[in-house]
């Protein structure tokens, strides 16, 4: 059996994922700004003729379906190496405002400005890859 000891520098970690939570919310306000701003009732989740709007609530939506992912993988690599993955995961929240950003010209092309995000998803797996060998008596 292992005895795990949380660092004080996972407080970081802590932060990021805190933070991460404002990135939600500003990207949630804008979906409803944008369903006031062009007419687009509740439950309706796109649009037929408005692919701004679409974009609009695309960037929400993607980043919702990878929220799981970032905070799993943040707060596993964040034991052993916290200001690594904090680092990271500001990397991440970053690029996802990068991404919406781009996103919300309309043109979905212009989405892939925050593909740096990926990068600091890449090593937040590493970190938490490390973490579970480390577990399991592998390194």
């Amino acid at each position: 059996m292992i005895t795990l000891q949380v660092p004080s520098q996972y407080g970081y970690c802590v932060l990021v994922a805190v933070g991460s939570i404002f990135v939600l919310m500003w990207k949630g306000i804008k979906v409803g700004v944008a369903r006031k701003k062009f007419n687009i009732p509740y439950p309706t989740m796109y649009s037929k003729d408005n692919d701004q709007f679409n974009c609009i609530q695309r960037a929400h939506q993607n980043t919702l379906e990878n929220y799981p992912q970032f905070l799993t993988l943040l707060l596993l690599g964040g034991l052993e190496h916290p200001v690594v993955s904090a680092a990271a995961g500001c990397v991440w929240l970053a690029g996802r405002i990068a991404y919406a950003k781009g996103y919300y010209t309309g043109n979905p092309a212009k989405r892939m400005q925050g593909g740096f995000a990926y990068l600091g998803l890449l090593v937040l797996l590493g970190t938490s890859v490390k973490f579970s060998l480390r577990l399991l008596g592998v390194v």
